[in-house]
């Protein structure tokens, strides 16, 4: 009887290390470090700091000289009682990043479209190089400020929210890596959240109170309104 139970306890312990060696990777949600919107006469704000580890793979592919995409957006809604809610603006940015060999530093470029072209369509509007994969990847994962619906589009005593996502897009990969990666939780880097807009506006800060800009701060913004319904 001792040996049956010795040979069972093997097995259940052979049987728990396959199943934790076969549990699939969970994917990587970045965590939010801070984030909020502002609401003043002239528009609607949204800021927000992530903190950004990619996998050990994502980096490598970097250091391979496969650059990556890093999308925002931000859609406002506008609630209705009497019918589904209606989005009344959507912002968006796109951000390249490249590992550059030559000069080992990152290079860094934002597209501001708003009109929903991807891939080698899209047009970059500003560029910032670091010294540091660290650096860049907290450029990225930051927006100070951004400006997310004009204040004219937000109307009086209706609620509102705004529903911001940040992820790593897959589609703007090469083709090949594109293969298999619905398989490789490491690679579906993707938040959201939802916030609810302030319904009192807020004066705009004295131009010499404004905040300082860190990296990233100064990639700017896009955003498109979402025809009416």
């Amino acid at each position: 009887m001792s040996r049956v139970l010795r040979w069972l306890r093997l097995l259940l312990t052979l049987v728990a290390l396959a199943w934790l060696t076969h549990t699939p990777a969970q994917a990587y949600e970045p965590e939010i470090l801070q984030m909020g919107v502002q609401r003043t006469q002239e528009a609607l704000y949204l800021s927000a700091r992530l903190k950004l580890e990619p996998a050990a793979a994502v980096e490598d592919a970097l250091l391979k000289g496969v650059p990556l995409y890093f999308a925002w957006q931000a859609d406002v809604y506008r609630q209705r009682w009497y019918w589904t809610d209606k989005r009344v603006s959507t912002a968006l940015r796109t951000l390249r990043l490249a590992y550059q060999p030559l000069t080992r530093r990152w290079r860094l470029s934002l597209s501001n479209d708003a009109s929903g072209v991807t891939g080698a369509g899209l047009q970059y509007a500003l560029h910032q190089n670091f010294d540091s994969l660290a650096d860049a990847l907290a450029g990225i994962g930051r927006v100070s400020r951004w400006k997310v619906s004009d204040a004219a589009r937000l109307q009086a005593d209706d609620k509102h929210r705004v529903e911001w996502r940040f992820r790593l897009d897959l589609s703007l990969l090469p083709r090949p890596f594109q293969i298999g990666m619905s398989n490789q939780p490491e690679w579906d880097i993707a938040v959201q959240k939802v916030l609810r807009v302030p319904t009192q506006a807020e004066p705009e800060p004295h131009p010499d109170g404004a905040p300082d800009l860190r990296p990233g701060d100064e990639l700017g913004e896009s955003v498109a309104a979402e025809p009416g319904r």
